[in-house]
């Protein structure tokens, strides 16, 4: 049985727990990932640090898919999407706690159990097998 990914309800838990301790959340971000929309002039090392807190950002929302907002870089309005799957961590500016999240491998198929031989379904076992087993018995090991 395959499950969801748990980072995006950790994601917003640790949210609300940072901003009921009258912290400022951060979350650091896969700048390189796929579907990542940042600002790249504030890019360092293929990640990027984001103030999410109310204050801000404008239209904050974070589903199960994407932390979404719009928020002000040099003053300027800029879009920002961020895929849950681009987000590493998240943290209280003022204390740095938080969490950073594992990279997340991808959900290996389960193995299909292997058919029985069909020598063991399908065949009777002829009475000159049965002759050479003998009786079936137990002795005990120490």
């Amino acid at each position: 049985m395959s499950m969801n990914s748990s980072r995006p309800y950790l994601l917003r838990a640790l949210y609300e727990w940072i901003l009921e301790n009258n912290c400022t959340p951060y979350i650091l971000v896969n700048a390189y990932a796929e579907d990542v929309q940042v600002p790249q002039d504030y890019v360092k090392d293929g990640q990027i640090i984001l103030n999410i807190s109310p204050v801000a950002v404008h239209a904050l929302h974070m589903s199960n898919d994407a932390v979404e907002f719009s928020g002000r870089f040099a003053g300027i309005p800029t879009p920002v999407y961020v895929p849950v799957m681009a987000v590493m961590g998240i943290y209280a500016k003022e204390n740095g706690q938080g969490m950073v999240f594992d990279a997340e491998k991808p959900v290996p198929t389960p193995p299909v159990p292997p058919k029985p031989p069909a020598t063991l379904t399908s065949v009777k076992t002829s009475q000159s097998e049965k002759k050479t087993r003998g009786r079936a018995s137990l002795r005990v090991v120490k």
